[in-house]
């Protein structure tokens, strides 16, 4: 069998848009009345490499009665009760209402694994309500947008898990090692750990995705890695066309390698087959665990690499940078200087991220890529104590401590990381929203120097707390 999940959530949130963005399909009827959706209606789910059944449900009546609202509760209790992890979806837009907070205790009570998703996210004002969604203690929720596509990539992350556990399962294997559990954040936890805190073991298969523009020797480093003239490679720019994913072994870890079609401007992208082959591309950084950015070393991070890279941190994704083609490259020392130059002004939200200078035609410098690869998938896993983050966070705030706000200085009450892949932290304080961009850049500056967090994406979360005693606040 495989996994099962349902989607739940009040009525008009996008439960049926989001059913039919994972079969690929319109089977469900999609409207903005509330309540077109009644009864279960399952599908087959594709996301990434993932295959499941997923479960459509009425949007969740507060009704316990036989009228017709209460069936349709009482069918979307069945659907949650048969799955393996629900999703409970929420408003960006709206935010977060009394009816949302009513059947997130029900889903609480029931004690099934839950992932919150905040759904129409897409834009400044959906954005602007998804981190409301703490407010249910059903963990971090994940902005998307099942209208178009955006943040699918995330809710991969949260899946793949729950799908490994499933597959432990019916293979006899122990689950329970398996799976980083999705939970409310106790806002009163302090392990007393002084050390990073070990990371749930990997998935079974790290995805690497190869990209880069046109004709920079993607292919030709696949077929160097494999050992084999797996795929097609010439000087012709544009032999792939579409994504191929190769299953692969490095050091004893399983990958999932996979080389993808050049990417260029969309200026300069006019036949509808390039657009669908870009299409495919950025899917398979979407749901890529480490991506190599490979590019030409004697014309290197032009405008097109830069907007590749940065999709590639945008998405949360792991990043390395492949000067490839190094052997023809006459000042290696001026060209490797102003590489990391660049890097450095226009990649500033990963800084630290690894380059390896490299020719995948006479396979030179591939033991150095594969090793960046591992070490940074470790980074990208790492999770770091309550304790320990929050003793930083004590002495960085008394070095430097928050700006004044009306006169009154903002104060940073706690820290916690929230997930995994990439490093996720939520920070609590008072005002939140009014704390600089300046010094959000200086905490993750110190975090990324402190505990050692080089290269991946770091993204820091702030949640406001009020002082209930305090009669003048906002």
């Amino acid at each position: 069998m495989s996994l099962t999940v349902a989607i739940v959530g009040r009525p008009n949130v996008g439960k049926s848009t989001l059913f039919n963005r994972l079969i690929r399909k319109r089977l469900a009827i999609v409207d903005d009345t509330p309540g077109v959706t009644r009864d279960r209606r399952y599908g087959e789910a594709h996301l990434g490499d993932l295959t499941f059944t997923v479960i459509d449900t009425a949007g969740l009546e507060d009704a316990v009665d036989e009228s017709l609202e209460g069936r349709m509760r009482q069918q979307t209790e069945a659907a949650i009760n048969e799955a393996d992890v629900t999703l409970m979806v929420f408003d960006s837009r709206a935010g977060i209402t009394p009816i949302d907070e009513h059947f997130a205790r029900i889903i609480r009570r029931m004690k099934k694994p839950v992932i919150l998703i905040a759904n129409k996210a897409e834009g400044r004002v959906g954005a602007g309500s998804v981190n409301e969604g703490f407010s249910l203690g059903l963990g971090q929720p994940i902005p998307l947008s099942a209208e178009h596509g955006e943040g699918l990539g995330d809710l991969f992350d949260a899946l793949e898990p729950f799908a490994l556990k499933k597959a432990n399962e019916e293979s006899g294997i122990n689950p329970d090692a398996e799976l980083e559990e999705v939970a409310p954040i106790d806002l009163d936890e302090d392990t007393g750990e002084d050390d990073f805190v070990a990371a749930p073991p990997v998935p079974k298969h790290m995805q690497l995705a190869i990209v880069g523009r046109p004709n920079v020797g993607k292919s030709t480093l696949v077929n160097a890695l494999l050992g084999e003239e797996r795929l097609l490679t010439g000087p012709e720019a544009g032999i792939t066309r579409d994504s191929i994913a190769i299953d692969w072994a490095w050091g004893g870890q399983a990958i999932r390698l996979i080389d993808t079609a050049g990417l260029r401007r969309h200026a300069r992208v006019v036949e509808k087959l390039e657009r669908l082959s870009g299409a495919d591309t950025r899917r398979a950084i979407q749901y890529a665990h480490v991506v190599v950015l490979v590019l030409d070393g004697n014309d290197m991070l032009e405008k097109q690499d830069l907007t590749i890279a940065r999709q590639v941190v945008e998405e949360g994704r792991a990043l390395i940078i492949a000067a490839n083609k190094w052997d023809a490259v006459e000042d290696k020392t001026a060209a490797l200087k102003k590489l990391h130059d660049r890097i450095e002004w226009s990649l500033p939200q990963a800084k630290g991220i690894p380059v390896i200078t490299m020719s995948a035609m006479t396979e030179r410098g591939l033991d150095k890529l594969m090793k960046a690869v591992l070490e940074i998938y470790v980074t990208w896993n790492k999770r770091v104590s309550t304790s320990k983050l929050n003793r930083w966070l004590s002495e960085i705030t008394a070095q430097h401590p928050p700006p004044l706000v009306g006169g009154r200085r903002i104060k940073i009450r706690y820290m916690t990381q929230i997930k995994t892949r990439p490093p996720t932290f939520a920070i609590f304080a008072s005002k939140a929203e009014d704390l600089p961009e300046s010094y959000h850049r200086y905490l993750v500056k110190s975090l990324r120097d402190v505990f050692d967090l080089p290269g991946t994406p770091i993204r820091l979360i702030l949640r406001r707390t009020d002082n209930p005693y305090d009669k003048d606040r906002d």
